[in-house]
């Protein structure tokens, strides 16, 4: 008897697609991730044949979000959060702001209302989280001070766009678009309450996680179980996670970096790094396959200038920005050239932006194609962002 199993069949025709086309990709000297790409590209429902879940392929794919920012979590400590700080934070907010400009500056050639510009802008500014980390990962960056910076900078990005998408609905009608039930709260009010919120559970991670989970997995490790302490490593990157998304509104990421680095402080962090990898990286895969799922390759013949002027944004006019951007900071040319390679891409939140500007119409349809095109192109482009990093950044780490 046949049984409808779409979650099996998501991630059966997901995992193996992906290790088919990752391998052809590596085999011709290309990363794995764009491998990953195509596989989502094939079983998206813009290409023929066999058609998986796009909402299950989207909640999996934040799981490998969640387990990825846990390990980076477990290689951070505040003290090298803080140590990166005077760089990370006025530099992305600079950042964030110079590419929304430009972001803006096209729409408004194009004709859009000022709404449009500036969801279109705010979502060519951040970039993706997991594409960074993997990049770092392949050049065993994440503990060097450059991969600090660029980790420290991300999660500004990410704090930003948490603050983004609560405020946006309570201006969408002062920006054109359709007032939402949050639109008659106070801004100011508004404001004041997601920022307590995050405060909050900044407070009670640093306050009560930092004593509460080692403690907690120093009593796991006593029972000798190494099923168990797996199982306790997993429940703490997920339910922190979770419970920051629901209870203070954080991103899952935010909360599960947060998670990691309260357990990096425990002698038993390294391990918990270790059990965790596996999961990790089968997740991280399912995100660009499901990335890859919402790309229709028709963008490309019905508006190919609009996507190459959009890509530019973001490959060059954001990369030439940080860059100028860690210069002024008085760093180093390579610590430059690494932290605009890290932002040549865009990711997830860009597409969560996207989704609410379009729900809230502020952003038209032709938006929300051309952002999704742009993560693709920029996302396959940015290993050689990379690579061109570390070719001129080789031969400039004194200057």
């Amino acid at each position: 008897m046949h049984v409808e199993t779409p979650l099996i069949s998501t991630i059966v025709a997901g995992l193996v697609l992906a290790f088919a086309f990752g391998s052809l990709a590596l085999r011709l000297r290309l990363p794995p991730l764009i491998g990953y790409l195509v596989a989502g590209i094939l079983v998206g429902p813009f290409t023929p044949g066999y058609v998986a879940d796009q909402s299950l392929a989207q909640e999996l794919s934040e799981i490998g979000v969640i387990l990825l920012m846990f390990g980076v979590g477990l290689h951070f400590s505040l003290k090298h959060l803080l140590s990166v700080w005077t760089i990370a934070v006025p530099g992305a907010l600079a950042q964030i702001a110079l590419a929304t400009l430009m972001g803006a500056g096209l729409a408004y050639g194009w004709g859009w209302k000022p709404g449009a510009g500036l969801v279109f802008g705010l979502a060519l500014s951040v970039a993706s989280t997991v594409v960074l980390l993997k990049a770092l990962q392949e050049r065993d960056q994440v503990d060097s001070q450059d991969g600090r910076i660029a980790v420290g900078w991300l999660i500004v990005e990410d704090l930003a766009m948490v603050l983004t998408l609560v405020l946006l609905p309570a201006l969408a009608g002062f920006l054109g678009g359709k007032e939402s039930a949050q639109g008659s709260t106070s801004l100011g009010l508004t404001l004041l309450l997601t920022l307590g919120k995050v405060a909050a559970f900044v407070a009670v991670m640093l306050l009560i996680g930092r004593r509460f989970i080692p403690w907690m997995l120093e009593r796991v490790v006593w029972t000798g179980s190494r099923e168990l302490f797996r199982l306790g490593v997993l429940a703490t990157a997920l339910g922190v996670a979770y419970g920051a998304s629901q209870l203070f509104g954080v991103s899952f990421a935010l909360g599960a970096f947060f998670a990691g680095m309260v357990l990096a402080e425990s002698e038993f962090s390294q391990r918990a790094a270790e059990e965790s990898l596996p999961l990790r990286d089968a997740f991280a895969v399912l995100f660009f396959v499901s990335v890859g799922m919402l790309f229709d390759p028709r963008i490309l013949l019905e508006a190919p200038l609009a996507v190459l002027a959009t890509c530019f944004i973001i490959l060059v006019g954001k990369s030439l920005a940080a860059w100028a951007i860690v210069r002024l900071g008085r760093r180093s040319q390579a610590t430059a050239l690494t932290i605009s390679a890290s932002l040549a891409q865009i990711g997830e939140f860009s597409f969560i932006l996207a989704s609410l500007g379009l729900s809230l119409e502020l952003l038209p349809e032709r938006g929300y194609t051309l952002i999704l095109a742009a993560a693709i192109l920029s996302i396959m482009a940015n290993p050689l962002a990379f690579r061109l990093a570390d070719r001129f950044g080789g031969n400039a780490k004194a200057t």
